[in-house]
């Protein structure tokens, strides 16, 4: 005796539930989200002029934010005190806020790749 085709439904629609029950239910799984905490770092020494005031990493360990700070810095002089990095660094993208008077700029920068993201701030005489 084979199943017929309203048991088979059931069957099928059982299964159904039951995978998403058990995806819903299981702590910690992708299905429940889970607020991502930002991590200070300790700055990395600063190679000009001026010095890294802060550096928060998420999703990535503090060893790569530091480099990824310096390498956006080397980037970001290439052109001079004032310049400004228009690509990538360590295949990082990243915006940057200045607050700048005629001998310092203040600046935030923020990097990201897919979810990992560097941010740090810096002041710079100039």
């Amino acid at each position: 005796m084979g199943l017929t085709r309203r048991d088979f439904r059931l069957v099928l629609m059982t299964a159904a539930v039951a995978a998403v029950a058990s995806a819903v239910a299981v702590p910690g799984g992708s299905a429940t989200p889970v607020a991502e905490t930002a991590k200070a770092c300790s700055e990395p020494s600063y190679p000009g002029s001026g010095y890294f005031t802060s550096l928060t990493v998420k999703r990535v360990r503090c060893r790569t934010g530091r480099k990824v700070a310096l390498a956006h810095y080397r980037c970001r002089t290439k052109s001079g005190p004032r310049g400004r990095c228009a690509h990538k660094v360590l295949h990082y993208s990243c915006r940057e806020r200045r607050n700048s008077i005629p001998t310092e700029i203040d600046g935030r920068v923020t990097c990201k790749r897919g979810a990992r993201t560097v941010i740090y701030t810096y002041q710079q005489n100039v």
